[in-house]
């Protein structure tokens, strides 16, 4: 979400009783670690729950409670409960948001360039690599039996420690202030973006049901349908959003997860503004002008059409100067921090601390992803940051030094939101090992936290001119009260990317 504070008409007015009443909620809603608050506040209140004596309140609700979604007699078989709402429906709209996020990184972020993403992507796929070894070891040499005397496959678990939980990582990231410099946030955003493009990958790819190859067709046709809307350059979400939910039903019916339709509906979405920087100024003062001139009787837009009028071109005018994908990336961010995840959270976090503890500790799908997340996602990390910098592919950013890296691949150890996701994909229908990994990713991503703020702590804070050019911006001037002139930015001088 965008971090900028930009002035509105309604600056420095009297608050309004509504607006005192949710003053407090939009005050917090501003932190920069806001989500990761909100996402630990849940994940306490569920394992708190779970070991409760409402323990079978929380199982109903979540697990035993029927929910259905159906439209007459057709209804979707694969939606049982709420939690199955929640990880196939709800998820999705996740994955959307991370897709819009994933695409805009490729487009104009940091992924743009590939001098720039080279170190990212290095760091990425060295924290996906190791985990993934490290736990297929540790499964390889331990057997597990089950109640029959069976032997248990636990190998299924190793997409588990790959995962790094952005919103976690970002929010430990913004308690260090000056010694967290904003490329080290910039360098761990693009990690996590790329660790959850390989993430969606494996979703994709090995945690995949029996595929139904009608279903998969319908899928494909609905792509297509989508990408030709973008060439025909229709930019209202609606035709986007309506063919979604249609692509949804049909990857979910396929037997491939759900949630790689929001991924796929993202890929679809434009990526280009209608006008350009330089007709948006001329038509929106054009506007205010129009709006200035008719109120000079003393009229307010209650009462004068033409300047109602002109506050509607105003508002269309903002429409056309932002993307699509930018629009429904602004309009989920808040509904995905504050909401979807936590909710996720709350239903997927209720590890049931009970029975025999020490054999769960030492489960080898419990010490695979704890080590994974703790041990190897620190140790890929910086690896493989090492050699790309080492072969001269790429090179540390700006203000950051390789303490900071070493911080920043502890936290990317915080495997969270998307490791219990893919931990439920492993472990579906198999509760024993379940709770194993949920027990290996909380307890590795409290670890990865300390460490990585312990480690991050010992960084010295940047000085104001060094914080100043950390952002881009030039230093100030020792004799002057006012920063010099910033140039123009590039992308004015560019030509408009087209819609993709």
């Amino acid at each position: 979400m965008d971090t900028h504070k930009i002035p509105t008409a309604a600056e420095g007015l009297p608050l309004e009783p509504g607006e005192r009443l949710l003053r407090g909620f939009q005050r917090f809603g501003r932190l920069a670690a806001a989500g990761g608050i909100t996402l630990i506040v849940m994940t306490v209140i569920a394992l708190v729950w779970a070991n409760s004596a409402w323990y079978d309140a929380y199982a109903y609700i979540f697990k035993d409670m029927g929910v259905h979604l159906e439209i007459g007699n057709w209804h979707l078989p694969h939606i049982h409960n709420l939690a199955y709402f929640i990880n196939d429906a709800l998820m999705a709209i996740f994955f959307l948001y991370v897709g819009l996020e994933i695409k805009r990184e490729l487009l104009v972020g940091e992924l743009r360039s590939v001098k720039r993403a080279t170190l990212p992507i290095a760091a990425a796929i060295g924290g996906m690599v190791i985990p993934a070894l490290i736990y297929f070891g540790i499964n390889s040499a331990m057997t597990v039996t089950g109640p029959d005397g069976e032997v248990v496959n636990t190998m299924k678990g190793w997409g588990v420690p790959m995962a790094t939980d952005i919103a976690f990582a970002l929010g430990i990231l913004t308690l260090l202030g000056s010694r967290a410099p904003l490329s080290l946030k910039v360098f761990l955003t693009s990690l996590a973006i790329v660790d959850d493009l390989g993430a969606l990958l494996v979703i994709a790819i090995f945690y995949t049901e029996e595929l139904k190859t009608n279903f998969l067709f319908l899928s494909a046709g609905t792509v297509g349908f989508l990408f030709v809307l973008n060439a025909l350059r229709f930019r209202h979400p609606l035709f986007y959003i309506v063919p979604g939910i249609a692509l949804w039903v049909f990857v979910l019916s396929s037997g491939i997860h759900a949630t790689i339709a929001g991924v796929l509906l993202a890929a679809t979405v434009p990526a280009s503004a209608r006008v350009k920087r330089e007709r948006f100024l001329k038509a929106s003062r054009k506007a205010l002008d129009h709006f200035e001139k008719a109120g000079d009787d003393g009229s307010t837009p209650r009462e004068s059409s033409e300047q109602r009028a002109a506050a509607f071109a105003l508002k269309t005018n903002t429409n056309q100067i932002l993307p699509p994908l930018h629009r429904m990336e602004h309009a989920l961010g808040p509904w995905c921090a504050f909401w979807i995840i936590p909710i996720f959270a709350l239903a997927n976090a209720g590890l049931k601390m009970s029975g025999d503890m020490g054999s769960m500790v030492s489960d080898p799908v419990t010490l695979g992803v704890f080590f994974g997340l703790s041990i190897g996602k620190p140790i890929g990390v910086v690896l493989f940051c090492w050699l790309a910098c080492k072969i001269g592919i790429a090179a540390l950013p700006p203000m950051t030094t390789w303490r900071h890296i070493i911080g920043a691949g502890c936290l990317a150890g915080i495997g969270f939101t998307m490791a219990l996701f893919i931990a439920n994909l492993a472990f579906k229908g198999d509760a024993l090992h379940l709770d194993a990994a949920k027990l290996g990713i909380l307890s590795a991503s409290l670890v990865a936290t300390i460490a990585g703020l312990s480690i991050l702590m010992t960084c010295k804070p940047m000085t104001e001119a060094e914080a100043q050019q950390d952002e881009g911006h030039p230093p100030m001037d020792n004799h002057s009260d006012s920063f010099p002139s910033p140039t123009p930015p590039a992308e004015d001088t560019q030509p408009q990317a087209k819609a993709s």
